[in-house]
């Protein structure tokens, strides 16, 4: 049976909890207090980097860990804040060196390796702005990207780049170089193609940080919708606040922690969690570059004495699948917080989590557009399991609906409506790169509109009830159906597709297609499997669909758009709702 509520207390032998006074804390929070905590730049600038590394590099962090990095092959390799510090202005200076100065765009594609991490901080030493990609995308996802970013410089490997980005560089004029990491020796004679690890050796150790104002692009991260290309949300460098005090609150760092982010710098978790805010709160961050396995995971844990673990639902259910007995084969005498994000972790996960590790597992909320954290289960607060939890300090959440004339309405305890914040938080998003009136359309009354529908009990917890829209939300990544139809209609056979969001035990949604197909194609599997190859192939696995259903035709709204909430609710056996805009319809 699972509780209604789990009751917290520290710990014995452990450090104290943070935020042990919701109430009173949340009451005298300011902004103001928060940037206090950090050093900032001369003249009142800020600078990510400069707070993440260098402020702890001059002080008496300079030799402490910052990073562990564990290679897929059993290498360990430790980087100290010197260290960083040194590799960063390393990176700043051969950026500077090409002429690639402040405001010019610097993309990464790349596993975890620890060129991405000194690529992130050196970018932002430059007064550069910030982008990673998912490794594991498909050409398409990565030349959409590419292009709206409008990317000058690229960092990448020598494999990735043979196999997606050789065949792209004619369509992106506006790329003007790319760096790949190799292994030390001559890696291309393509024009305007250098090598990463030579120029970064070559290259000085002193860096004069850039004076960055708090309001200064520092990081793009994209974001899909339902509609057209992914959005690029825009984030300052005054966004760091957020990222340390969360990480301080929410995740419950302290200096002495051993911190494992597993999110991939390619989402904004493994970007504002996996490197900046452990780096600002003074930790040691895990960094592994193999993926997911659960064995690995839990020698990782035992073996690097890891004290607090952010880890996304989908981990939590694929290794809840191999039994608590798996987990209790080790011990992990270090672990005192776990924390989740990417999807609502069931009340059967948190429960697990008290099984396996004697720990229930902490979930929370926050967007792309978000930049942090926003509503968490605390360690010190008791939880209710399926809940996100209540608004961190500084953030002013509420669930409302709009009236008949556009106004926003606050809706009461219990009652269903779409989660929204209080605009004002210094990680907020600043615009959608090159869509200002879609940006403008997520405000309303002075409040951002999440497109997350969810509820509020008396006590102030949040519940997530569903998506607003037909994102689809899949082992942690939010997946714009969109963009997976625009590829499937690229195949010859294909009229039109329509793509939703599947109900799955572990990934919470898979993606599912339906096509129609063009005169003179038949249904069948090998079509099929060819039709899934080819979407594989394009979009990568992370957004490929698993599934595709052949239709006669697709339902349409009689302006000629696709019902896809029709679609989902046929393949869901549930009710189909207002059909009176349906092509055809009455």
């Amino acid at each position: 049976m699972i509780p209604e509520v789990i009751s917290k207390q520290p710990i014995a032998g452990k450090c104290t909890p943070n935020l042990r006074d919701y109430a009173a804390d949340y009451a005298r929070f300011s902004w103001a207090d928060a940037r206090a905590e950090l050093s900032g730049l001369p003249g009142g600038g800020i600078n990510i980097a400069h707070e993440a590394v260098d402020r702890h590099a001059a002080g008496g962090r300079a030799e402490k860990v910052a990073l562990r990095w564990l290679g897929k092959d059993g290498t360990r390799r430790d980087y100290t804040y010197a260290d960083l510090r040194e590799l960063s202005n390393r990176f700043a200076n051969v950026l500077r060196g090409l002429g690639y100065g402040a405001g010019t765009r610097v993309f990464v594609l790349a596993g975890r390796i620890p060129e991405l991490y000194v690529s992130v901080l050196g970018t932002l030493k430059n007064g550069s702005v910030s982008c990673v990609l998912f490794s594991a995308f498909g050409p398409e996802p990565i030349h959409t990207r590419l292009e709206i970013g409008a990317a000058d410089v690229l960092v990448t490997t020598e494999t990735l780049y043979r196999k997606k980005i050789a065949g792209l560089r004619e369509r992106l004029p506006q790329l003007r170089l790319v760096l790949l990491v190799g292994d030390g020796d001559a890696v291309t004679t393509e024009p305007d193609t250098l090598d990463f690890r030579r120029l970064l050796a070559a290259a000085g150790t002193d860096f004069q940080v850039e004076n960055t104002s708090p309001d200064v692009p520092a990081l793009l991260h994209f974001t899909s919708g339902t509609t057209g290309k992914p959005k690029g949300a825009v984030h300052v460098h005054g966004a760091v606040v957020a990222h340390h005090v969360t990480g301080r609150l929410a995740l419950d760092l302290h200096p002495e922690d051993v911190f494992w982010c597993t999110a991939d710098p390619g989402w904004v978790t493994g970007m504002s969690y996996g490197i900046i805010s452990p780096l600002t709160n003074g930790v040691t961050s895990i960094i592994d570059e193999a993926d997911f396995d659960a064995e690995r995971w839990y020698s990782i844990l035992r073996q690097e004495r890891v004290s607090v673990w952010y880890t996304a639902p989908t981990a939590v259910r694929m290794m809840m699948k191999g039994g608590t007995e798996a987990a209790r084969r080790h011990a992990f005498p270090e672990l005192r917080f776990i924390a989740s994000v990417g999807e609502p972790l069931n009340p059967q996960a948190v429960m697990w989590g008290v099984e396996a590790f004697g720990l229930p597992i902490h979930d929370n909320w926050w967007q792309t557009e978000t930049g942090g954290i926003m509503i968490a289960n605390y360690a010190a607060m008791p939880i209710k399991p399926g809940s996100m939890g209540r608004p961190l300090p500084g953030v002013e959440a509420a669930v409302v609906h709009l009236t008949d004339d556009g106004r926003i309405a606050i809706c009461k305890p219990g009652e269903e409506g779409e989660l929204a914040l209080r605009a004002g938080w210094p990680s907020m998003f600043r615009t959608y790169l090159g869509n200002d009136e879609r940006y403008r359309k997520c405000f309303v009354d002075g409040w951002y509109l999440s497109g997350d529908l969810a509820r509020m009990d008396e006590d102030g917890y949040v519940w997530f009830v569903g998506r607003a829209d037909d994102v689809i939300k899949s082992s942690g990544h939010l997946i714009g159906p969109f963009e997976v139809e625009s590829v499937l209609t690229e195949h010859p056979a294909v009229a039109e597709a329509g793509v939703i969001g599947k109900p799955d035990p572990v990934q919470f949604e898979t993606v599912k297609a339906f096509v129609a197909l063009k005169q003179g194609y038949e249904p069948g599997e090998a079509l099929r499997r060819e039709l899934l190859g080819h979407a594989r192939k394009r979009l990568g696995a992370a957004v490929a669909p698993k599934e595709i259903d052949f239709l006669p035709a697709l339902p349409h709204t009689r302006s000629g758009k696709i019902m896809r909430r029709l679609l989902k609710a046929r393949e869901l056996g549930l009710p189909e709702g207002d059909t009176s805009t349906l092509e055809g319809g009455t």
